[in-house]
């Protein structure tokens, strides 16, 4: 109770809240007792001269415009933040195309993430076209899935990057680092896996 009378005697005194801050209102009581004597000769004239519909007229004109003299005057608030955390954009999800893209520009330029990424879906791509199309299980038999993947001396390098034998359990520390696959290489790989 004394908090609240000394905010209340804050107010009054010299305009200032319990927090300190300024009130919007403090010398408005001259303005305010004129506009208040305005509405109230208004709301009687009104009456005087059109009855109860008069006095309608002049109560809602006076607060429609009261309501816009108030919204001009009164400080613009500031939002919540907490609004405006809900309302910030969130990141997008990668999907389609634009997912392929990151995936091979990334498997390109780091190790880690080939082996992480992609390197496991061309390993089941070129498990499904060798059973599908040769009845070829690629990891039972890796000789003759490397045969059919690797026809000339040129596509002997491409067993490396799909080979299942070699490829890490984990991704190991530090080669985030070192280059991904070549693309020259890639592009190679996915023209064999596409001719099986």
């Amino acid at each position: 109770m004394a908090s609240l009378r000394g905010t209340q005697a804050g107010i009054a005194g010299d305009g200032r809240d319990g927090d300190g801050t300024v009130s919007p209102w403090r010398g408005t009581k001259s303005e305010l007792v004129t506009t208040g004597v305005l509405v109230s000769s208004a709301t009687v004239a009104g009456y005087l001269m059109a009855g109860w519909a008069g006095l309608s007229v002049v109560v809602i004109a006076a607060a429609a415009i009261a309501l816009l003299v108030l919204r001009a005057l009164l400080p613009q608030l500031t939002p919540d933040q907490a609004k405006k955390a809900r309302e910030r954009p969130t990141a997008r999800t990668l999907s389609g195309y634009s997912h392929r893209r990151f995936v091979v520009r990334t498997a390109s330029s780091s190790l880690a993430f080939y082996n992480g990424e992609l390197r496991g879906v061309l390993e089941h791509l070129l498990a499904a076209r060798l059973a599908e199309r040769h009845g070829v299980n690629l990891y039972q038999d890796p000789a003759a899935a490397r045969g059919l993947l690797c026809r000339s001396p040129r596509d002997a390098r491409l067993w490396a990057w799909i080979d299942p034998a070699t490829r890490p359990e984990e991704p190991a520390r530090g080669h985030s680092e070192q280059p991904g696959i070549p693309r020259h290489t890639l592009a190679r790989l996915i023209d064999r896996l596409e001719q099986l």
